[in-house]
């Protein structure tokens, strides 16, 4: 991955106990260590106060184990898959590599197991006492996910099957084709009592109960105009789900922000936004699409400004 120098980018100072000049109950990271020693566990890589959006840069777990606690209304979380093992795919009818990174990486079955278990512990404590995390994933990681969410008492609410029309062939010939993937929804312990916003999921699903498969096409090139993530997902997905368990205004979170897809969703809906990522091609990656996004939201607002807001979001 190529770096970017941030030397330029505007420091904001934030102070123990902080609020990032929001109301109380917003999320902070204190700057006092009692883990990490002196080192500051982040930065903050891109800020827009209205709407609010905070992208950070640095380690999920050092920073969500700093953060406050009980401030977050929702988590999506797309965690490693731990897929990068030398194999091979097909995209554009080409013959292409899965392996994204060193981030992608399997450490093994414990090692794996153990880390889903640290950054799930570190979710829970920020998360609200009536809030919910949904994490989306491959068969390859989300059995895992599953298990450590019942090992620290996560209430599982469901296990929502994401079917996609057009997926990839299996070049091998010697399985079926993925076509899916599991997002597991899930309240912070077994007393919470999660928002479920029934009546517009049955509106949207033509006056009947919305079942657990949701058919979605894969990211389309209009979301990928500044470049993709290995691992993107449509904004469709992450408006379903910002919709079924927040109302607007809430705070929505993605430990493993990517290319920022669950911020475009949260703007798009009016929600508060705070992503975090430790590569700094994502990080740059996300701010074109957010600025983009907060651009072209305000164009259809306010249509007079609309060319030089989205002039200025280039």
């Amino acid at each position: 991955m190529g770096r970017t120098n941030t030397s330029s980018k505007p420091k904001i100072k934030i102070k123990h106990l902080g609020k990032y000049n929001r109301g109380a109950d917003d999320f902070y990271v204190s700057e006092e260590s009692t883990s990490y020693g002196n080192k500051k566990p982040y930065s903050v890589f891109y800020e827009n106060q209205e709407p609010l959006v905070r992208l950070l840069k640095g380690d999920t777990i050092e920073i969500l184990n700093q953060s406050r606690e009980n401030s977050v209304d929702m988590i999506f979380a797309d965690p490693p898959y731990f897929l990068s093992n030398g194999g091979i795919s097909c995209h554009a009818g080409k013959m292409v590599s899965v392996n994204k990174g060193k981030w992608d990486k399997s450490k093994g079955v414990e090692e794996n197991h153990k880390f889903n278990l640290e950054w799930l512990k570190a979710c829970q404590r920020v998360l609200k006492p009536n809030g919910t995390i949904w994490v989306s994933g491959t068969q390859h990681v989300i059995f895992s996910v599953g298990y450590a969410m019942q090992e620290l008492g996560f209430k599982i609410l469901n296990d929502i099957t994401w079917e996609k029309p057009n997926p990839p062939p299996n070049l091998s010939c010697r399985y079926f084709t993925h076509s899916t993937e599991t997002v597991l929804w899930a309240g912070k312990n077994a007393k919470s009592k999660h928002l479920f916003n029934y009546a517009l999921m049955r509106e949207f699903n033509g006056g009947k109960q919305m079942k657990t498969v949701w058919k979605f096409t894969s990211p389309s090139s209009n979301e990928k105009t500044f470049g993709k993530h290995p691992t993107q997902k449509p904004v469709e997905l992450l408006q379903r789900i910002i919709q079924a368990s927040t109302k607007m205004g809430d705070l929505v979170l993605d430990p493993f922000c990517g290319s920022s897809t669950t911020g475009v969703a949260s703007i798009l809906l009016d929600r508060k936004y705070v992503g975090i990522d430790f590569e700094e091609d994502y990080l740059d990656l996300s701010v074109k699409r957010l600025k983009k996004t907060v651009a072209e939201k305000e164009s259809r607002l306010f249509p007079t400004t609309s060319i030089a807001s989205i002039k200025a979001s280039e």
